[in-house]
């Protein structure tokens, strides 16, 4: 039975984070890595039984583990009330050239992705164009992965993520027919049931890659002006998974680069 409308109202002003899900991720062939290098990362990884793979016909290998999932929708207005209960100034505003920012603040961190493209004349950094499907079908509890990543089932806390594409190199951001019709007949083809479930919407994005994150401390000079840019961007879909790992490092950089400045250095 789907939520009401009224308790739909209350969970979306919960301060959701991060919580527990079961992930099944299935192969047609068994894959050449086995066990994975991340196994020990997740909890209770193990090869899915054979009535386990009873339920995806023409798979004939999987892997069953617990891990954490994190709803980016309710998690990043929580990261922002964390910042604003630290009293850290936020300001909205349009950048086309990085040398406005001068004298502005002493150290400038640099999280545009593919806008590191214009503003820094990074060529590495491109589009993977990614589209999915939001339904609702409050049935369904495990995430559902097949092997070569093209096809992922995610229930959320609402709703639940049909996906998807990895078109590199495409920044077309309006849905495109095809591709959903793709995607909804893998995802009904994994799990039948998805047939009786409501389509929501269709969403677009596109995840900012390189061939590896850029993760460092430049000095920029612009005739006699100098500026210190930390950069973090490049993480292709994977940006959750690394951000709080990457958010270390650029902390410590940033505060490396602090050292010498005056108490009232302005970040």
């Amino acid at each position: 039975m789907e939520k009401s409308d009224k308790k739909i109202e209350k969970e979306n002003k919960c301060s959701w984070t991060a919580h527990i899900a079961i992930r099944y991720e299935v192969f047609r062939e068994p894959p050449v890595e086995h066990p994975p290098f991340w196994a020990d990362l997740v909890i209770g990884f193990r090869a899915m039984t054979d009535q386990e793979l009873s339920g995806f016909p023409g798979h004939t290998f999987g892997w069953f583990f617990t891990t954490l999932q994190c709803e980016s929708s309710f998690y990043l207005p929580w990261l922002m009330k964390k910042l604003q209960s630290a009293n850290v100034e936020l300001k909205k505003t349009h950048v086309e050239n990085i040398w406005h920012l001068h004298g502005q603040y002493d150290v400038v961190v640099n999280c545009t992705g593919l806008g590191s493209h214009a503003l820094f004349g990074d060529n590495e950094v491109y589009p993977v164009r990614g589209q999915v499907i939001m339904v609702r079908a409050p049935w369904l509890k495990h995430f559902v992965r097949a092997g070569d990543g093209h096809t992922y089932i995610y229930p959320g806390v609402r709703d639940v993520t049909l996906g998807g594409t990895r078109q590199s190199h495409w920044g077309m951001l309006l849905p495109i027919a095809e591709d959903s019709l793709g995607i909804w007949e893998r995802c009904c083809a994994l799990v039948p049931s998805l047939k009786r479930s409501r389509r929501l919407a269709e969403r677009v994005g596109l995840r900012p890659s390189r061939a590896s994150i850029r993760l460092e401390r430049e000095c920029l000079a612009c005739g006699a002006l100098r500026m210190t840019v930390v950069h973090c961007y490049g993480h292709g879909g994977v940006g959750v998974t690394l951000h709080w790992g990457c958010a270390r490092e650029v902390a410590a950089l940033v505060c490396d680069s602090l050292r010498g400045h005056v108490a009232s250095a302005k970040l």
